[in-house]
């Protein structure tokens, strides 16, 4: 475990109000412990990004760049193996208010 260090920050109130819900709900031991798990998801979302950038600098280094016609056809193929769990395939997922 690393050092904590003390921080003063300016956020949402509606993520202040989900970090004490968490918190109430036993969820998080604390709003801190809340904040302190959200900024290393951040940061493992970030470093997984870095990754994939640097996997497609090699890639298109290796292969030439990639190109529209191959999204689109990388994208269908995707769309045709999707399995849909409780909806239609290319509806929206419902909102909060459904």
């Amino acid at each position: 475990m690393s050092t904590k260090q003390r921080l003063s920050a300016s956020v949402d109130s509606d993520l202040l109000e989900a970090a004490n819900a968490a918190v109430k709900q036993g969820r998080s031991d604390s709003v801190s412990a809340w904040v302190n798990d959200a900024l290393r998801r951040h940061v493992a979302h970030e470093d997984r990004l870095q990754a994939l950038d640097e996997f497609l600098h090699w890639y298109e280094g290796e292969h030439g760049e990639i190109t529209a016609k191959e999204m689109a056809t990388a994208e269908q193929w995707a769309v045709e193996r999707t399995i849909v769990v409780g909806g239609r395939r290319g509806s929206s997922a419902p909102s909060a208010s459904s």
